[in-house]
């Protein structure tokens, strides 16, 4: 038998072990890991989250005021309630607050400058009028609730990509 001579082993680079993905050499830059691409920004899909949510959520609501318009058998027919209105008047209301919606919500999804705040405001009188539509339809204005959330949260979470500056265009050191 023959004995070969110990040969110490090599040390493998760390494969994905915690604490890896910031060592020295990623903060210099020097890693061969793709960079993002360039039109991608923090927070962009809360965004598009928003604005899409908000299309679809007016394009109900203004289906739902034209079913209370048309005084379709879909609403129940309620007694007493403290902030009752005619059917007829709900459905106008959503009709024109849920165009209003979905028009901002396409601004979202363009990046208009005033759909954010625009958004938020309308978004907000659109839950509370779903909140108040809730004894004529339970399960479909808690659903429009719902969506209404979290396009708010999406709104709020939500940070624009600011515009490029002479600053930022510089490449980074090395």
């Amino acid at each position: 038998m023959s004995e070969q001579p110990h040969r110490p082993r090599q040390a493998a680079p760390p494969q994905g072990e915690i604490g890896t993905a910031w060592t020295a050499e990623r903060r210099r830059g020097t890693t061969d890991a793709p960079a993002p691409p360039s039109g991608h920004h923090h927070g962009q899909g809360t965004g598009t989250l928003a604005g899409v949510l908000m299309l679809c959520g007016g394009v109900m609501a203004v289906l739902q005021g034209i079913a209370a318009v048309a005084e379709d058998d879909v609403y129940a027919r309620i007694g007493g309630y403290v902030y009752e209105v005619r059917l007829t008047g709900w459905g106008w209301i959503h009709i024109v607050v849920g165009a209003l919606v979905a028009v901002t919500g396409w601004g979202v999804l363009t990046g208009a400058s005033r759909a954010r705040p625009a958004g938020l405001a309308l978004v907000t009188l659109s839950l509370v009028g779903q909140f108040l539509f809730l004894p004529y339809a339970p399960l479909w204005a808690l659903v429009m609730v719902a969506i209404d959330v979290v396009v708010l949260w999406a709104l709020t979470a939500w940070t624009p990509a600011a515009p490029p500056s002479a600053a930022s265009a510089t490449p980074p050191r090395r």
